[in-house]
């Protein structure tokens, strides 16, 4: 195992001290692993959101100005603890109530909605909105029903910008669920990662290998095959993306994710086809974000989302952000 650590136990909180000295509005509340925006904005709905660490720059790479208020991390790839999760929300709390973005994930779901339930025993209204993008497999090894992926960054954007604009706890619940409900992925992986404190893969493919349909944690997908072309990949995970949704005739957002090895170089040829491909579907691309956006550590691979787009849609996604890892 290479990698650029001390302690593998320490990963979480050394990797959030480094966040926060290379970004200074934004402040780590040691040992409860949360980042915060260090002036949040007073009768502001807050938003929330978090999970296992290993794939940065989600979530603390979010906070700021139009996305999220606070980051709540847990261990690597693990959920985090409810303790955590209620200094997450009272960090994000300035009076109006605090959205939670949670990813379906069992632990996630379990642990947020705990600290949901002390919130309000504190006098902090919460709701909440599950993310299910991941249209891959039914349920997973860490799930029921679909997984929550690299989608859900599109969530923590239009969700942070009705509430920058002023909106109610309520309606910004509301246009986080339309945007969970216009939102599909699918992703592909090409080699395994390692958790620091394993030391080895947590799976295996061969070197002509990939599994279409994995999961972020390395959960399986629904098939593997040998590599293919750009092309090819393109057609497959949008084939599945969009058998599930009807996008026809609509415009989109489209990311383009890395897994966290992938370079760049190959993600913009991805982009290409997939761009290709939807046009001559008559499915146009209004704005297209293609990088590292949600990661597995240093897993090769990508994900595709596309989330169908209204006039309510589309200005909230062009609404100003500046957080470290989207800046608008």
């Amino acid at each position: 195992m290479k990698k650029i650590i001390n302690n593998p136990n320490d990963v979480v909180s050394e990797c959030l001290k480094g966040i926060e000295l290379a970004h200074p509005e934004l402040k780590y509340t040691p040992e409860l692993e949360v980042i915060s925006r260090r002036n949040p904005s007073p009768g502001k709905v807050g938003i929330v959101s978090g999970g296992g660490s290993g794939h940065e720059p989600a979530h603390a790479g979010y906070v700021g100005k139009g996305m999220l208020d606070a980051a709540v991390a847990g261990n690597m790839f693990s959920s985090p603890s409810p303790d955590r999760i209620i200094a997450g929300i009272q960090e994000a709390s300035g009076g109006a109530g605090v959205l939670l973005v949670i990813k379906n994930y069992s632990g996630d779901i379990m642990n947020f909605e705990m600290a949901a339930e002390m919130a309000e025993m504190e006098d902090i209204q919460v709701k909440h909105v599950i993310v299910r993008d991941d249209v891959a497999v039914p349920d997973s090894t860490y799930s029921t029903g679909r997984r929550g992926i690299a989608g859900t960054v599109f969530v923590h954007k239009i969700a942070g910008a009705k509430a920058e604009s002023g909106g109610t706890l309520d309606q910004v619940q509301a246009v986080a669920q339309k945007t969970c409900d216009n939102l599909r992925s699918m992703a592909m992986a090409m080699s395994p990662c390692t958790l620091p404190a394993v030391g080895k893969p947590g799976f295996s493919l061969g070197d002509d290998e990939i599994e279409i349909g994995m999961g972020i944690h390395g959960e399986p997908g629904v098939a593997r095959t040998t590599i293919k072309p750009a092309k090819e990949i393109a057609q497959i995970l949008l084939d599945k993306i969009l058998d599930d949704y009807d996008f026809g005739g609509s415009e989109v957002a489209l990311m383009v994710n890395g897994l966290g090895g992938t370079p760049l170089m190959e993600l913009y040829i991805l982009n290409n086809e997939v761009g290709q491909l939807l046009a001559a579907k008559g499915i146009k691309v209004y704005k297209t974000l293609v990088g590292n956006y949600m990661t597995a550590i240093e897993m090769t691979g990508c994900s595709l989302t596309l989330l169908k787009l209204d006039d309510e849609l589309k200005a909230l996604l062009d609404a100003p952000c500046d957080t470290p890892a989207l800046k608008i």
